[in-house]
């Protein structure tokens, strides 16, 4: 009952968006909101506004684009502020087709169904409101009702731009049915729908000897044809071709490029003076953002033809680059299982990073200014130790970083198929980069040299989350040794203290007075590279921070500093190395390391994410790696 209840309210909501009225009636309404008159690009620029921008390091983010568009940051300021922000205060780029150019599977056509999909959401907000001659095929602007002598006053008075002329089908009605009276005209709300061709078009290739000009401008009604008898009535014409029904909304030319030329060339007068030509009618007037996708091969073949010069002089060219970002290439993965089955098969932490570094790496180009896993690092924010690398200049470096490289399309195939070929519930990340592995030798097009560099490239991600697994062992393991370490930390302050006092310790066994010992804190502190030379920097900047917790009535414990805190992990972890490979390869634990494997694996599902499938395969595989 509450389904039907919420499907109930979902119509009674739509019904309440439906509003029409006369003419002069919606000039009121322009009156007081003069931004429903809005052209197709300003709507557009409007609707992403609306979702908020908000200026971090300097560049703009629009939160339209949030959980949906990763890892492309800048290439979506540059669309929004070169292209749509200019478009919409009337720059002549609104004269320009919107390419967007990059490698397959890169985000092109999930950017486009975004805004496609948003300006429908948009069209039901209060401030996306938009209204059209009813009856109309193209949901004709109601302005153009306006005599062109007289726009001159009404753009005056009401703060609005009038641009366009009445379809044939308006200018029709306007002097048969109505008397050429613009005010006893209906006009009514309407709502983008791109299921119900409204606002909203899509023009995709087909076989160029069967597909029809008329699926872009329309076409002759043969049924009515014999009734009216001329073509240029337009009761005889049909007007349901894609620039038809995509005026003042978003038109899609999907992979453009693969199109027939006498198809692009209806766009030249579209994009440039606003309207285009159908059957034996005037030009008729058009208000759309027209948004093309293609790969790069295909953009440089166009481009090498003289005879698309005129077309390509109309584009505005947007480079789409894959992810160079491991964290955002995650979170590309986890949007597509989660609208897979895969949602409810366990991935082992990590698994998914160690997948994304893999096609990352294939993605960046070898530099100079440092080493290609340190760029990685260096790119996904981890600033660490890299004061003499400018990060900016590293990705100024090559402009076409990111153009080529694995896609992620080809690591969800891979995952799936690894996840059918297991008939697994837990896939861990030595599975994922199995499969990746394996998926190489079915690709024909990967030459012999290209899949050397990949295997080297899986090797590097496979020690990368060698690094992790241990790491997170070494955490697992520590933390049944809490004491341990919390006893090591207080040792290592009373030391510190000692040393930058210039004081003398009491040993409680030996009852004598001992000297700060250098060789327990340099053990500690050499786990995190301070130097000899940063050494005294190090304790006193940690004393201060005592002080600091003191006054503020707060306990400093080891883990309240996370530099030192990693120090006395990895101290311990050094200590207590030999026990650790004891108890995760032993093939047959004694009560007291099955109690301790038990203690650590309880720790990783509890605190880290594992399962116990793949906690107990972490365990071993960390155990044969320090066997090594």
């Amino acid at each position: 009952m509450d389904m039907a209840n919420r499907l109930k309210s979902y119509t009674q909501a739509e019904n309440k968006l439906k509003w029409e009225g006369r003419f002069e009636d919606y000039l009121q309404i322009v009156k007081e909101y003069p931004t429903v008159s809005n052209s197709a690009h300003a709507r557009v620029y409007d609707m992403i506004a609306a979702a908020g921008i908000e200026e971090v390091n300097g560049h703009k983010v629009y939160h339209f684009f949030d959980n949906e568009i990763f890892g492309i940051d800048t290439a979506l300021e540059h669309l929004v502020e070169e292209y749509f922000h200019s478009a919409a205060r009337r720059l002549d780029v609104r004269k320009r087709i919107l390419l967007l150019m990059g490698p397959v599977s890169g985000g092109k056509s999930s950017l486009v169904a975004l805004l496609k999909r948003g300006l429908e959401e948009y069209s039901r907000t209060d401030r996306g409101a938009m209204y059209a001659i009813k009856g109309c095929p193209m949901q004709e602007e109601p302005l153009h009702l306006i005599p062109t002598p007289m726009r001159k006053d009404f753009e005056d008075e009401l703060s609005i731009k009038v641009e366009g002329e009445l379809c044939p089908v308006c200018r029709f009605h306007l002097e048969y049915t109505y008397g050429n009276d613009p005010t006893q005209v209906p006009v009514e709300r309407i709502l983008f729908s791109e299921a119900n061709r409204v606002g909203i078009g899509t023009f995709s290739p087909s076989d160029p000897k069967s597909q029809d000009i008329a699926d872009l401008t329309g076409s002759v009604d043969l049924a009515t044809l014999a009734q009216y008898g001329s073509e240029s009535d337009p009761r005889a014409f049909r007007f349901d071709g894609e620039l038809n029904k995509a005026n003042r909304g978003i038109l899609e030319m999907q992979e453009m490029l693969k199109i027939d030329t006498k198809f692009l060339y209806h766009l030249l007068s579209l994009t440039q003076e606003g309207n285009f030509k159908a059957g034996r009618f005037a030009l008729i007037s058009a208000d759309e953002v027209v948004i093309a996708h293609t790969n790069e091969t295909e953009y440089q073949a166009f481009i090498s033809n003289k005879k698309n010069e005129a077309l390509h002089s109309r584009m505005i060219v947007m480079p789409v680059p894959y992810s160079l970002r491991v964290s955002d290439e995650v979170s590309i993965y986890e949007k597509l299982i989660q609208q897979s089955d895969l949602k409810d098969v366990h991935l082992a932490p990590h698994g998914l990073m160690t997948a994304a570094t893999f096609t990352v790496l294939s993605r960046l180009k070898p530099s100079a200014k440092a080493e290609l896993m340190k760029k990685l690092h260096l790119y996904d924010g981890d600033l660490h130790d890299s004061s003499e690398i400018d990060v900016k200049e590293l990705k100024a470096e090559f402009s076409d970083e990111g153009m080529n490289g694995i896609d992620p399309r080809y690591v969800m195939n891979r995952i799936s198929s690894t996840l059918v070929k297991n008939n697994a519930v837990c896939i861990h990340p030595l599975d994922i980069l199995r499969g990746l592995k394996d998926g190489l030798n079915q690709h024909t097009s990967i030459s012999k040299e290209d899949k050397e560099q990949l295997l080297n490239l899986i090797a590097m991600a496979r020690r990368e989350y060698d690094d992790l697994a241990k790491k997170e062992v070494q955490r697992a393991f520590v933390y049944s040794y809490e004491q341990s370490a919390q006893t090591m930390f207080n040792n290592y302050l009373d030391h510190i203290e000692a040393f930058c006092n210039r004081q003398t310790l009491h040993d409680p066994i030996t009852d004598e007075t001992v000297e700060p010992n250098e060789h327990l804190m340099r053990s500690i502190e050499e786990q995190i590279g301070i130097t000899d030379n940063a050494k005294r920097q190090f304790r006193e900047e940690l004393l201060i921070r005592i002080s600091s917790y003191a006054r503020r009535g707060k306990s400093f414990t080891y883990d309240s500093h996370e530099r030192l805190k990693e120090a006395i992990e990895k101290k311990l972890f050094a200590d207590l190395k030999d026990v650790i490979k004891i108890t995760a390869s032993v093939k047959n634990p004694d009560p007291d390391q099955l109690k301790r494997m038990n203690q650590v694996l309880d720790t990783l599902v509890n605190n880290h994410g594992y399962c116990p499938v793949c906690a107990n395969e972490t365990l071993t595989y960390v155990g044969s790696l320090l066997s090594r």
